[in-house]
């Protein structure tokens, strides 16, 4: 895996034992708003605050995609609550 890109906002992050690269981009930002049925991003921290399982599974797909990775990894490799949580987290935290 390439090295992630700081200035991209890119993190790479552990998932299921392999690191994972994840960005923010728009086009992630666009498919999580979509996936937890927001009007726009400024709705975003209050709704983090009581997603579901299949809702953090989108964003952290979303995730991977921006940062370039096949979001089907979710599907081949068990990850767990607190690994996706820490990856969203380290995700959001790169762009601020």
């Amino acid at each position: 895996m390439p090295t992630p890109n700081p200035t991209r906002g890119e993190v790479s992050v552990p998932l299921a034992g392999t690191p994972r690269r994840l960005c923010l981009t728009l086009g992630a930002l666009a498919r999580i708003e979509a996936a937890l049925q927001l009007d726009d991003w400024s709705q975003l921290p209050e709704r983090f605050g009581r997603m579901s399982a299949t809702e953090l599974t989108a964003v952290l797909a979303a995730l991977l995609e921006g940062g370039g990775e096949d979001p089907d990894v979710l599907t081949a490799q068990p990850v767990t609550l607190p690994e996706a949580v820490a990856a969203v987290a380290a995700a959001l935290a790169a762009c601020a």
